[in-house]
Protein backbone atom coordinates (compact mmCIF):
# COMPACT_ATOMS: atom_id res chain seq x y z
CA UNK A 1 0.00 0.00 0.00
CA UNK A 2 1.30 3.44 -0.90
CA UNK A 3 1.72 5.77 2.04
CA UNK A 4 3.19 9.26 2.33
CA UNK A 5 4.54 10.30 5.73
CA UNK A 6 5.13 13.89 6.83
CA UNK A 7 5.94 15.66 10.08
CA UNK A 8 3.82 18.63 11.16
CA UNK A 9 5.07 21.81 12.86
CA UNK A 10 4.59 20.11 16.24
CA UNK A 11 6.88 17.20 15.24
CA UNK A 12 4.04 14.73 14.95
CA UNK A 13 4.33 12.10 12.26
CA UNK A 14 1.20 11.90 10.09
CA UNK A 15 0.54 9.70 7.09
CA UNK A 16 -1.73 9.73 4.04
CA UNK A 17 -2.59 6.38 2.46
CA UNK A 18 -3.43 5.72 -1.16
CA UNK A 19 -6.90 4.63 -0.02
CA UNK A 20 -7.52 7.99 1.68
CA UNK A 21 -6.08 9.87 -1.31
CA UNK A 22 -8.44 7.99 -3.64
CA UNK A 23 -11.32 8.87 -1.30
CA UNK A 24 -10.35 12.55 -1.40
CA UNK A 25 -10.19 12.59 -5.21
CA UNK A 26 -13.53 10.79 -5.53
CA UNK A 27 -15.38 13.89 -4.33
CA UNK A 28 -12.85 16.73 -4.46
CA UNK A 29 -11.73 16.88 -8.08
CA UNK A 30 -10.19 20.30 -7.46
CA UNK A 31 -7.34 18.54 -5.64
CA UNK A 32 -6.29 16.38 -8.58
CA UNK A 33 -2.53 16.78 -9.02
CA UNK A 34 -2.38 18.50 -5.59
CA UNK A 35 -1.21 15.69 -3.30
CA UNK A 36 2.01 17.56 -2.41
CA UNK A 37 -0.05 20.65 -1.55
CA UNK A 38 -2.20 18.54 0.77
CA UNK A 39 0.92 17.10 2.40
CA UNK A 40 2.43 20.59 2.69
CA UNK A 41 -0.78 21.73 4.38
CA UNK A 42 -0.12 19.14 7.08
CA UNK A 43 3.60 19.99 7.21
CA UNK A 44 3.34 23.77 7.39
CA UNK A 45 -0.30 24.76 7.87
CA UNK A 46 -2.11 26.12 10.86
CA UNK A 47 -4.43 23.84 12.73
CA UNK A 48 -7.44 23.95 14.97
CA UNK A 49 -9.18 21.30 16.97
CA UNK A 50 -12.37 19.84 15.53
CA UNK A 51 -15.46 20.90 17.41
CA UNK A 52 -16.91 17.45 17.97
CA UNK A 53 -13.81 15.27 18.26
CA UNK A 54 -11.02 16.27 20.61
CA UNK A 55 -8.47 14.02 18.88
CA UNK A 56 -9.14 15.37 15.38
CA UNK A 57 -7.61 18.53 13.94
CA UNK A 58 -8.20 20.60 10.82
CA UNK A 59 -5.01 21.77 9.15
CA UNK A 60 -5.40 24.63 6.70
CA UNK A 61 -3.12 26.64 4.45
CA UNK A 62 -3.57 29.13 1.64
CA UNK A 63 -2.42 27.76 -1.71
CA UNK A 64 -1.88 29.72 -4.91
CA UNK A 65 -3.36 28.61 -8.23
CA UNK A 66 -6.25 26.54 -6.90
CA UNK A 67 -9.28 26.52 -9.19
CA UNK A 68 -11.62 29.48 -8.68
CA UNK A 69 -13.05 30.32 -6.18
CA UNK A 70 -10.80 28.30 -3.84
CA UNK A 71 -7.72 29.65 -2.06
CA UNK A 72 -7.17 27.23 0.83
CA UNK A 73 -6.61 23.52 1.38
CA UNK A 74 -8.07 21.93 4.49
CA UNK A 75 -6.86 18.52 5.70
CA UNK A 76 -8.54 16.59 8.51
CA UNK A 77 -6.12 14.59 10.65
CA UNK A 78 -7.11 11.97 13.23
CA UNK A 79 -4.74 11.46 16.16
CA UNK A 80 -5.17 7.89 17.34
CA UNK A 81 -3.33 4.92 18.83
CA UNK A 82 -3.35 1.32 17.68
CA UNK A 83 -2.05 -1.89 19.18
CA UNK A 84 0.73 -3.81 17.50
CA UNK A 85 -0.29 -7.24 16.18
CA UNK A 86 0.32 -9.92 18.80
CA UNK A 87 1.10 -7.35 21.47
CA UNK A 88 -0.59 -5.09 23.98
CA UNK A 89 1.80 -2.27 23.04
CA UNK A 90 0.07 0.87 21.76
CA UNK A 91 1.69 3.02 19.07
CA UNK A 92 0.83 6.39 17.58
CA UNK A 93 -1.44 6.22 14.51
CA UNK A 94 -1.97 9.75 13.11
CA UNK A 95 -3.48 9.89 9.63
CA UNK A 96 -5.19 12.14 7.10
CA UNK A 97 -8.90 11.33 6.99
CA UNK A 98 -9.90 13.66 4.16
CA UNK A 99 -9.09 16.99 2.54
CA UNK A 100 -10.76 19.60 0.37
CA UNK A 101 -10.27 23.02 -1.17
CA UNK A 102 -12.17 25.89 0.37
CA UNK A 103 -12.23 29.60 0.96
CA UNK A 104 -10.03 31.05 3.68
CA UNK A 105 -12.11 32.11 6.64
CA UNK A 106 -11.09 33.34 10.05
CA UNK A 107 -13.11 32.67 13.14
Amino acid sequence: MDRWIVTDRFRREIYLTQERWDHILSTHFELAERREDVLDTVRFGRRKQARRESQTFLYYRRVKDLPEPYDTIVAVVAFRYKSLPGSNEMVVNNFVVTAWAGLFATE
